[in-house]
């Protein structure tokens, strides 16, 4: 009895936490994007995407590191990080071609209501807007990836995808400092093509955390993928392709 109330209480937590498609997905299968369907006759090509800034130290240090590299990306913003301070860097994003999604600081988000959510979003999305001149890509991912069916509703609501990673790669380095090049040489070894990659340039309870690695792993990791064959290119351009992701 008692292992089957643990494997119960495991399987409801994997359902809202899973760092990788689930239960949820597979009741929504066309709300979220986790990987980007692969064509066998194109070139293969990875999705870098960046996590929790404007960082107002480490995020214009990544966009150097972009721009070196020929690539673009795209970033999840936390709205509460878009300051007088930061503005200037959401504006060089757009201007520099990369793509611009919306991201949350709070796990907890996934326990609003649809309504609540959705407008949440739309407000984020208005801000981004108002700085830019141009919508955000209708791209959503959660905190952690905590994410619920209410979640989801709201998603719908306000016409958004929920947008997680490919599994294993992330930078996330077991509660030690990220270094660049550990990240790039992991990475390198698991990319395949439609894979999409998460990299933190901010921390969601510190907007000013150290993130230099993300730089660092960019300068390392895209020179070895172009070398294999890889493209780079951003999430947004990848749903104009193929508007079925």
């Amino acid at each position: 009895m008692l292992i089957a109330l643990a494997i119960f209480a495991g399987v409801a937590v994997l359902v809202h936490t899973a760092p990788f498609p689930f239960i949820l997905e597979a009741l929504r299968p066309t709300r979220s994007l986790w990987r980007v369907p692969a064509n066998a006759d194109a070139t293969p090509t990875l999705y870098l995407t960046f996590d929790d800034g404007p960082n107002p130290e480490w995020t214009p240090v990544l966009l150097d590191a972009l721009t070196e590299c020929e690539v673009r990306a795209t970033f999840f913003l936390i709205d509460a990080h878009i300051t007088p301070a930061t503005e200037h860097i959401v504006t060089r994003m757009a201007a520099e071609g990369h793509a611009i999604a919306l991201h949350s600081e709070n796990r907890w988000l996934m326990l609003a209501t649809p309504d609540a959510f959705a407008a949440r979003l739309r407000d984020a999305a208005n801000r981004i807007q108002s700085l830019t001149g141009a919508e955000p890509c209708r791209l959503f991912r959660p905190h952690g990836g905590w994410r619920s069916a209410a979640m989801y509703a709201g998603l719908q609501k306000a016409g958004y995808t929920l947008t997680g990673w490919s599994w294993g790669m992330w930078d996330w380095d077991w509660w030690r400092q990220p270094a660049g090049e550990h990240v790039a040489t992991r990475l390198a070894r698991k990319a395949s093509a439609g894979h999409i990659v998460v990299i933190h340039d901010g921390h969601h309870r510190n907007p000013t955390a150290d993130r230099r690695h993300a730089a660092a792993t960019v300068r390392l990791l895209v020179p070895r993928l172009k070398s294999r064959g890889f493209a780079f290119d951003t999430l947004r351009d990848a749903m104009r392709r193929t508007p079925s992701v």
